[in-house]
């Protein structure tokens, strides 16, 4: 099977080509950047395309892994590309309406024959697999609650950019299968990690999307760590988000962000994340807590796992969560 990673030259891309490499993989690294992508595909001896999503190349193959965000700008066409050339798509989005879209083109996949899964990355598996065991424990539940923590991570350019279109959107809830607009600050509560309570504050994450289609349950929220410090930091510019609707001021923010650096090697092999999640209907709840490697490190080898299941049959035509398609155990067999 020819796959082809396409944004190889973005902080997550090279992760995964670098790995891809080192285990003897030979992906197509392709992206819009002429010189980055050439340098590192002469660098890991790989083959190499150049091409902007306007008139994506995927002649002759089979799957692509999509790592360019902001994902709700550049998934579409991807996507469309993937079910003109009957070519499996995935890719490593978080957020919530990428999802909704996805998912809304299960009907035109089953059609070509394609599978649609997006979320292969620490967005979402963890906390989409940790929902759907869940709720295999409280059949008929309501409400779902999940939060994850990142303990000594950092975080992307790629990640800060999205972050910033997100926060344009504002927050937002599930409330009786419904997308609820919500504060930002809407909700603020303790979570009881395995490595200790941290106060959390709620969040516009994947899960409103994905755990939704995993399990069905119809009130969902999602929960970030936050320090005090950060959650008064957020309080306080909370009024200004809305400035980043306009066009201008959010390209300048997301410009700044671009010239961060991510998370350097050995914060990567220090940090780990940490998931909570809670079930519940009416007085009975079940509680879960688990944890996973650092975000990134943990999504390249999320993202070649899923590659290898569908290599290895697991493919279907239509959209799916990562639960869905590979199983709520497959968060277990990632790091194995």
């Amino acid at each position: 099977m020819t796959w082809l990673l396409y944004g190889a030259n973005g902080y997550t891309g090279d992760l995964i080509a670098r790995e891809a490499a080192r285990r003897g993989e030979r992906p197509i690294l392709a992206g819009r950047n002429r010189a980055a992508i050439e340098s590192l595909a002469r660098e890991l001896q790989l083959q190499s395309r150049v091409f902007d999503l306007d008139s994506p190349d995927l002649r002759d193959v089979d799957l692509v892994l999509h790592c360019a965000g902001p994902f709700s700008r550049t998934s579409r066409s991807m996507v469309d590309a993937c079910l003109a050339a009957g070519a499996h798509y995935l890719d490593i989005t978080g957020e919530f309406e990428v999802f909704e879209a996805i998912y809304a083109r299960d009907a035109e996949a089953k059609a070509r024959g394609v599978t649609l899964l997006p979320g292969v990355g620490f967005d979402v598996v963890p906390t989409d697999c940790l929902a759907a065991t869940l709720a295999q424990r409280l059949p008929n539940a309501d409400e779902l609650w999940l939060a994850f923590q990142s303990h000594r991570g950092g975080i992307s350019p790629g990640t800060m950019k999205t972050a910033i279109e997100g926060s344009a959107q504002g927050n937002f809830i599930r409330r009786d299968g419904r997308l609820v607009r919500v504060p930002m600050l809407f909700d603020v509560r303790t979570i009881p990690f395995e490595n200790g309570e941290k106060l959390a504050v709620t969040i516009p994450w994947g899960d409103l999307a994905s755990a939704y289609r995993s399990t069905g349950i119809p009130n969902i929220r999602v929960y970030t760590a936050r320090s005090p410090k950060a959650i008064r930091r957020l309080r306080l510019s909370a009024p200004l988000l809305p400035l980043l609707r306009i066009g201008p001021i959010r390209r300048f923010a997301q410009k700044r962000a671009a010239g961060r650096e991510g998370p350097s090697a050995a914060q990567r092999e220090s940090a780990r994340m940490f998931l909570w999640g809670r079930i519940a209907r009416g007085s009975e709840e079940v509680t879960m807590t688990s944890s996973v490697a650092e975000g990134y490190t943990f999504t390249v080898l999320s993202a070649l796992a899923a590659i290898d299941r569908i290599r290895g049959g697991a493919a279907r035509p239509g959209a799916f969560t990562p639960s869905q398609l590979l199983g709520s155990n497959f968060v277990n067999e990632v790091e194995r």
